[in-house]
C-alpha cells in the first residue's frame, strides 16, 4: 500500500512538472498583409522553436482585408495583430481599445518614388504632375507635408487612386510618382524590371519619423504575461536573423517555396537593418510627436496620450 501511494504521488508530481511543450498556450496573430520579409522575425522565431520554448503555439494568419486585423483584435476575435503606428494612433483617437506592445519594423518604409531616369529630380519638380496613391487620408497627409517643405500644395498636383498597383502605374506612365511605395519592395521591384526608381524618404521631407510595423493587443489584455513571452521570442528571432541573414531567409521560405524569388531575396536584405533590435522598447517621444503631426494634418481632432495606446511590457 505504501509503495502504491508513493508511486501515485510520483506520477502526480511528474504530471505537475510536465515540460512546457505539453502546456502550450495558443495565440492567434493576424498579419497586416500577405506573408513577406517584413514578417521575418516572426517566422524565424517560429521555425527556430523560440515560440515553443516560450510555451506558445502561434498561428499566423494573412488577412483577406488588411484593414480588418486591428478591428478583430479590438473586438476580442484575435489575440494580436500586426499594424502600423500611424494607423494605431488614428484608431486610438477614435476610441478603439488597442495598445501597442511591440515594434517589428522601427523605421518608416513609406516613400515617394519616381523613375530615376525621368524628369522628377526633386519634389519641387512635381508641380503639375500626376501622383498615384492607394490609401486616402494618411497618404494625402504625408504628401501634403512633403510638398509644403518645397513650397507646393496638394492643389499643385493631380492625385490618382491606383489601388495598390504602384510599380505598374509608374512603369506604364500613368503617373509621374507614387506615394505609399515601400522602399524595401517597390524600389527593388523597379530595379528588377530594369527601371530603377528614385525615392524621397518621408522622414527626410517634413514628416516625423515613426515605427512602420507594430504588434497590437486588446487594451484589456495587454498586461497578460503571455504577451511578454511572445515579445521575448520575437526578439530572439530578430537577433538570430540579423546574425544569420541567409540562414534566416531559408527558414522564412521553409514550406513556402512560392516566396523564394528575386524580389523577396532583395527585400529580405533591404529590411534587415530596419527591424527593431529590442521589440519591447517604446520611444514615447516619437509617438507623441507623430500624434501631434496627425492632429496638425487634421486626421485626428486630438492626439491621445501615449500611455493610453502604447505600452512597454515588463
Amino acid at each position: 500500500m505504501v509503495r502504491r501511494l508513493a508511486l501515485a504521488l510520483a506520477l502526480a508530481l511528474l504530471a505537475f512538472a510536465a515540460p512546457a511543450s505539453a502546456q502550450q498556450q495558443k495565440l492567434t496573430l493576424l498579419l497586416d498583409w500577405f506573408i513577406n520579409p517584413d514578417h521575418g522575425p516572426l517566422f524565424v522565431a517560429q521555425e527556430r522553436g523560440y515560440f515553443a520554448e516560450a510555451g506558445l503555439t502561434v498561428e499566423m494568419i494573412a488577412p483577406a482585408d488588411p484593414n480588418d486585423p486591428p478591428k478583430l483584435v479590438a473586438a476580442g476575435r484575435a489575440d494580436l495583430a500586426i499594424s502600423y503606428q500611424p494607423q494605431l494612433t488614428i484608431q486610438a483617437a477614435e476610441g478603439l481599445p488597442l495598445v501597442r506592445i511591440a515594434t517589428l519594423v522601427a523605421t518608416p518604409l513609406n516613400s515617394l518614388v519616381t523613375l530615376r531616369d525621368g524628369p522628377i529630380k526633386s519634389i519641387a519638380d512635381l508641380k503639375g504632375k500626376k501622383i498615384g496613391f492607394s490609401v486616402g487620408g494618411f497618404e494625402d497627409a504625408l504628401l501634403k507635408a512633403m510638398l509644403e517643405k518645397h513650397g507646393l500644395k496638394l492643389g499643385d498636383v493631380t492625385l490618382i487612386n491606383i489601388n495598390f498597383a504602384l510599380s505598374p502605374a509608374l512603369l506604364a506612365g500613368r503617373v509621374d510618382a507614387v506615394i505609399g511605395a515601400f522602399r524595401n519592395f517597390e524600389l527593388n521591384q523597379l530595379d528588377i524590371e530594369g527601371k530603377p526608381g528614385r525615392a524621397f524618404y518621408v522622414e527626410e521631407e517634413g514628416v516625423p519619423t515613426y515605427d512602420e510595423l507594430i504588434v497590437v493587443a486588446n487594451k484589456a489584455r495587454a498586461g497578460e504575461p503571455v504577451f511578454r513571452r511572445f515579445v521575448d521570442a520575437v526578439e530572439r528571432g530578430t537577433t538570430w536573423m540579423i546574425n544569420h541573414p541567409q540562414e534566416g531567409f531559408a527558414l522564412f521560405i521553409k514550406g513556402r517555396r512560392d516566396l523564394d524569388n528575386e524580389l523577396n531575396r532583395r527585400a529580405w536584405l533591404a529590411t534587415l537593418p530596419r527591424f527593431a533590435h529590442s521589440p519591447a522598447a517604446l520611444d514615447r517621444a516619437r509617438y507623441a510627436r507623430f500624434g501631434e503631426f496627425l492632429q496638425k494634418q487634421g486626421l485626428i481632432k486630438q492626439a491621445p496620450a501615449v500611455e493610453t495606446y502604447a505600452v512597454e511590457l515588463h
